[in-house]
């Protein structure tokens, strides 16, 4: 149920995250605003620049063209033109001027442009003024040689190239505007969406602190009206959450009790025994009868090794399973080493250990390995591939070479999955689960063992992390899938916080 302490943590936070995407939505939008309003003056300032340099090019042009058509024809009404660009002609140069002076690539053609513009007038002026006193050949002469046409050339070329820069760079303002528009409209709806998270978010916190506070009423007025049933339920929500250790208390009592019912009943009968022995020992006012000799016989050559021999094969198997719980609580409690480890290079050394094994099967073991380096316990990871490599040599399938492949691989951020697939006689469905308890075995208990190698690598895959589960199919083979975080100490320094 959540507190009032923590309602009010949630909602302070609720209202920072909003009050941060509002602060960031206005920057952001301000931001664009005035990159857009940059864009904009330069954009202006760009397309004054290219009026001007049109104009001056229309300007010089039309004086030329005037003093051709003066030329051809000798026909003052086509020096109209002419005279007009030059009336303009002053103003335009001037404009020019002051619209590119303070750009670096165009100030620097200046010069050059102006001088150009000044030899083609000066050349357009003579040849007018030679037509009007009667000299048109030598008018013509001038034209015919090719330094006004250089001239002009050059003015054009000058000019092309303003355009094209101006062009050039008008295009990529205009980009950039179409940019930070899309931009502003992008960040007004992310900042919409976001601020109805939020909304949403805070509204559900209201909700459910609502909600908590009617069901804190209700179970109060529910424990005053009935408060032992409440106990009760309590009880049994303490009982459900104590399923897992019971399970493990009936197992480990249940097994440890096997072999103490043995000892008992054997203790039993060396009771029995021992009292016809000393029948036989203690009869010192009469003889012992035949029958009590027998007893007695049968006591010694029989009873008493037969119940000796049960007590201490008991005894064995208690201190297995002893010893078995005593090494998986040790691996628990014992302190994790990450290390960066060659994940390949540890497979096939555990594969090495039992090679001979395989090589003696008839067998083969594969292992493609596609992760590089791990940070992880070198210790578990080897008791781990070691189990399970001992397990698929021991219940391999009788008559059929052995078969062992490794597969690791990523399976997602932060973690890896290996799958050890063998041929051997497989498990049942019914216990695919039952295998990983402790003292359980499945199949046919043909090999020695207690049952822990399946436990205990649950335990130590679980204890880095990771687990484990298995597909198999009976006669076919089985699949224990491995899943294992890339880098350890991420999670050893979760588990200490």
């Amino acid at each position: 149920m959540t507190s009032t302490a923590a309602f009010l943590r949630s909602s302070l936070l609720m209202l920072a995250v909003g009050v941060m995407i509002l602060l960031g939505i206005v920057g952001s939008s301000l931001w664009l605003v005035q990159a857009n309003r940059s864009y904009s003056d330069e954009t202006a300032s760009l397309r004054r620049v290219r009026s001007s340099i049109v104009n001056l090019l229309t300007t010089v042009q039309d004086a030329e063209t005037g003093q051709r058509g003066f030329l051809l024809s000798t026909d003052p009404a086509y020096l109209e033109p002419y005279n007009k660009a030059l009336a303009n002609l002053p103003e335009r140069r001037k404009v020019l001027t002051e619209n590119v002076s303070s750009l670096p690539g165009y100030a620097k053609q200046l010069d050059a442009l102006n001088a150009a513009i000044d030899g083609k007038m000066t050349e357009l002026t003579t040849t007018v003024a030679l037509t009007k006193d009667g000299k048109l050949p030598e008018a013509l002469a001038i034209v015919r040689d090719d330094a006004g046409r250089e001239l002009m050339d050059k003015v054009r070329a000058i000019l092309g190239d303003f355009l094209q820069q101006t062009d050039d760079r008008l295009r990529v303002l205009v980009e950039a505007q179409l940019s930070a528009a899309n931009n502003l409209q992008w960040v007004t709806i992310g900042g919409a969406v976001a601020i109805l998270l939020v909304l949403g978010g805070g509204i559900l916190i209201i909700a459910q602190h609502v909600r908590d506070l009617s069901q804190a009423t209700k179970e109060v007025e529910f424990l005053n009206v009935g408060l032992e049933a409440r106990v009760n339920e309590r009880t049994q929500d303490l009982i459900r959450a104590n399923q897992e250790i019971q399970k493990f208390a009936y197992i480990v009592t249940h097994d440890l009790r096997a072999p103490l019912v043995n000892i008992m009943g054997f203790l039993s009968e060396l009771d029995t025994a021992m009292k016809a022995v000393s029948t036989y020992i203690l009869a010192d006012e009469k003889p012992p009868t035949a029958e009590e000799i027998h007893e007695a016989r049968q006591a010694v050559e029989e009873d008493l090794p037969e119940a000796l021999g049960f007590i201490r094969s008991s005894t064995r198997k208690m201190d297995s399973l002893i010893n078995a719980i005593l090494k998986i609580s040790r691996d628990g409690r014992r302190k994790l080493q990450p290390e960066r480890i060659d994940l390949k290079a540890l497979i096939d050394t555990a594969a090495a250990n039992v090679h001979h094994q395989i090589v003696d099967a008839s067998g083969t073991a594969d292992a493609r390995v596609r992760v590089g380096s791990i940070i992880n316990d070198r210790f578990s990871l080897e008791q781990i591939f070691g189990n399970l490599f001992d397990n698929a040599v021991k219940y391999q399938m009788p008559g059929r070479p052995l078969q062992l492949n490794v597969d690791a691989y990523p399976d997602g951020p932060g973690r890896i999955r290996v799958e050890v697939k063998d041929n051997g006689r497989g498990i049942g469905p019914q216990d695919l689960e039952r295998v990983f308890e402790l003292f359980r075995r499945a199949g046919e208990q043909d090999q020695r063992g207690e049952g822990i190698g399946l436990a205990h690598v649950r335990s130590l895959i679980r204890n880095l992390g990771g687990d484990i589960t298995v597909e198999s199919e009976l006669g076919q083979g089985s699949t224990f899938i491995l899943t294992l975080p890339t880098d350890l100490t991420k999670i050893v320094r979760s588990m200490e916080l």
